[in-house]
């Protein structure tokens, strides 16, 4: 079988080295796994924010069905990432910055950060101003769960809470408790 891409019933395009059978197996030279690690981490990263997936669980490559399915798995060759396979993975975006373990302190389920929290948080406050809602106390439900999608819906609340520290930080926004949990302020801000 010749290497080509493949675009998938999503509309993703997998690169060629999704259909090189070594793609799948962890390499014993530790400069070529790095390589292929590095390979995954732009193609999981890619096709997160294609699907707006945030989560990829070691899981994901044990069982079929999943959301992940079109990439860790490749049947025109009859391959897949094993599951220890994609923990090193894991472990590699981790140690980068492209991801972060979720909850902490285990290794089998990932935040991806297909924008990272600070991206999120630029994100989030044009979001906000976009919508006249700068100086108004918004619940987290409401930016993740708006009546009109956004590109903030179904955002993790771990990684509205990263993207909203920084703001805090940068003195545009404000936690604030609310009657049903955790509310956020935001404001204009230094430019």
């Amino acid at each position: 079988m010749a290497l080509r891409t493949y675009e998938t019933p999503s509309g993703f395009k997998l690169p060629s080295i999704h259909s090189f059978p070594p793609f799948y197996t962890q390499q014993p030279n530790p400069s070529s796994q790095s390589a292929v690690a590095e390979q995954w981490s732009r193609l999981i990263l890619a096709y997160a924010r294609h699907r707006k997936l945030f989560v990829l669980r070691v899981e994901d490559a044990e069982t079929s069905g999943g959301d992940w399915d079109e990439i860790l798995r490749n049947e025109r060759i009859n391959r897949r990432l094993p599951p220890a396979h994609l923990e090193s993975i894991m472990a590699s975006m981790t140690s980068r910055n492209q991801a972060a373990y979720e909850p902490a302190k285990q290794t089998r389920a990932a935040l991806i950060y297909w924008r990272t929290p600070d991206e999120w948080a630029e994100e989030l406050h044009q979001w906000v101003a976009s919508t006249g809602q700068l100086g108004t106390i918004m619940t987290f439900y409401e930016i993740i769960e708006p009546p009109v999608e956004s590109p903030l819906s179904g955002i993790p609340i771990s990684l509205l809470k990263k993207a909203i520290g920084y703001l805090s930080r940068a003195g545009r926004a404000q936690l604030i408790g609310v009657a049903d949990g955790e509310g956020v302020r935001f404001f204009q801000g230094p430019s």
